[in-house]
């Protein structure tokens, strides 16, 4: 028989745009969540919830099962080096960065050395899908693990996919990652071709998301790419880190990548010419530039099929 949510004491670490959302659902959703961040203030906002903010890592090494969401290998080996400094441990660590594979399995290799449980669950969307309840992940590791933290995966979103042990959702997320890179750059190449043609970019995305090559994610990216509305959902600096980590996989399972190599160096010389502090999808711009035309923001309203 499953224990009770209310009985499993969770923690968090890291509650940036990604984790606040995720972490924001799990204590809306009446689980007992203790919190820790960097910069404690960005998760104050969270006890309104009922959560508890800690100071200190440590102190969520008592809670049964905690979820580690940051940005790179390094900042996870430092938070649970900082996590698992005292005596105390818990039971199961779900980390849902995207993280090499190499870095997985140092990682798991810790924690069993401990006796702590490790399922690697890296997610799929941002926090506008987090708020939209289409969170998904894709989860590794030993399958009773999987089945005790199932339902706090389902918490924050649509589900999960168990693809099997170690580290095998590693791979997958970095398989998901460069076709984000390659199928935005294939957006914004075709989007600037009708636009030059002239095509108004609203009227060929209405169109194309109608049509069969339309999906959520085209959709969800077409306001951004209408009117020019490029605040951040995930930075250029971290889809080329994805980029690098799935044609460092490319070389080690031996498949060539040829159009996510390309896309790859696109990225780098988008990030070149200093657009960094925007979203990923200002490679229309760049699009735009070699094509030789200048963008306008067209001021329509777009439906990205995450709004109800």
């Amino acid at each position: 028989m499953p224990t009770p949510i209310k009985d499993v004491k969770l923690g968090w670490i890291g509650t940036g745009r990604m984790g606040y959302q995720m972490a924001a659902r799990l204590a809306k959703g009446g689980c007992d969540i203790a919190l820790w961040n960097r910069t404690r203030a960005k998760a104050e906002p969270l006890a309104k919830y009922g959560a508890k903010v800690v100071d200190a890592l440590p102190e969520l090494a008592s809670r049964d099962i905690v979820f580690c969401m940051v940005s790179t290998w390094e900042d996870v080996k430092e938070v649970m080096q900082r996590l698992l400094s005292g005596s105390r441990k818990p039971k199961m660590v779900i980390e849902c960065s995207s993280i090499s594979l190499e870095g997985s399995a140092e990682l798991r290799k810790m924690l069993q050395g401990r006796g702590i449980q490790y399922l690697a669950a890296p997610v799929s969307g941002n926090a506008k899908v987090i708020e939209a309840g289409k969170l998904t992940f894709v989860v590794s590791g030993p399958q009773p693990a999987y089945e005790v933290a199932r339902p706090y995966l389902d918490m924050m979103g649509v589900g999960s996919s168990y693809v099997g042990d170690g580290e095998l959702s590693r791979i997958v997320k970095i398989c998901h990652n460069v076709m984000l890179g390659v199928v935005t750059q294939s957006l914004c190449e075709i989007t600037i071709l009708a636009q030059k043609a002239g095509v108004p970019r609203h009227a060929f995305l209405d169109f194309l998301n109608k049509s069969v090559m339309g999906s959520m994610f085209s959709r969800y990216k077409a306001p951004a790419l209408v009117n020019l509305d490029f605040h951040v959902t995930f930075t250029p600096q971290l889809l080329r880190k994805d980029m690098d980590l799935g044609l460092d996989a490319g070389r080690r399972f031996e498949v060539p990548m040829p159009l996510a190599a390309l896309t790859r160096d696109l990225i780098q010389q988008m990030l070149g010419h200093g657009m960094t502090e925007q979203d990923f999808s200002t490679l229309l711009l760049m699009q735009a530039r070699a094509s030789g035309i200048e963008l306008k923001p067209e001021n329509v309203a777009v439906n990205d099929g995450l709004s109800s």
